[in-house]
């Protein structure tokens, strides 16, 4: 478990009180000392980048760009707990909307030059899923993207994005280029461990190119772990 998550916060405390005498021949009587404090207890731990979260509300008198709303930034691990507990659970979001995780500088969009060239690993969850699995899925893979998870791959990581839908929640990871085959499939077995997704079930990475100009319903994997 990365470090960031097991980061709790200790209350500044004022003073210690203690009792001194002042005269020897009167009572004793309360003074306050300072009580000397780790700078570990109100010091906030820097994470490795700043992260922004976005959120979609699906609004059809509006353009998708305007339906989306930058909510916050962050870049230490007690900003990132203090928003996750700030805001509503997946679960609760109605049907048509999204969070979307993404380093700073980086749109949750196709036509981003981050993502342009890019792809995602995608976790489709069954109707029945959003009260067992959902939130958890989602919390992990946060916790995944802001601890650096995928090693000497985390570079290639854009972001991730969750879907709120009425036939069935996803979950998907964005990377930044389809062609680095080594980073895709180690990012894929990561996500896949650290959601605990049973090894028979398979996931999915697709392409935005192919998402994009798809035909069908379904887009082609161009890897799957």
């Amino acid at each position: 478990m990365s470090s960031f998550e097991n980061v709790l916060l200790t209350p500044w405390p004022d003073c210690v009180t203690t009792s001194v005498p002042t005269q020897p021949e009167k009572e004793n009587r309360d003074i306050c000392i300072p009580k000397v404090v780790s700078p570990e207890a109100y010091i906030k731990h820097p994470l490795q980048n700043k992260w922004a979260l976005w959120f979609f509300k699906n609004d059809k008198s509006k353009t998708w760009q305007a339906n989306l709303r930058l909510i916050s930034k962050f870049d230490t691990v007690e900003d990132f707990w203090a928003l996750y507990n700030h805001i509503q659970l997946s679960s609760n979001l109605m049907s048509g909307c999204d969070y979307s995780l993404f380093k700073d500088g980086i749109k949750p969009m196709w036509e981003d030059d981050r993502n342009r060239r890019g792809g995602r690993w995608l976790i489709t969850l069954s109707k029945q899923q959003r009260k067992s699995d959902l939130d958890r899925f989602w919390l992990e893979t946060l916790l995944c993207l802001v601890g650096e998870a995928f090693d000497d791959f985390s570079d290639d990581v854009c972001g991730a994005v969750i879907n709120v839908r009425t036939k069935g929640d996803k979950i998907a990871v964005w990377t930044t280029n389809y062609e680095n085959k080594e980073a895709i499939t180690h990012i894929g077995r990561v996500v896949k461990e650290r959601l605990g997704v049973p090894p028979k079930v398979i996931i999915g990475y697709q392409s935005h190119a192919d998402t994009a100009t798809k035909s069908g319903s379904t887009t082609k994997n161009k890897f799957v772990a």
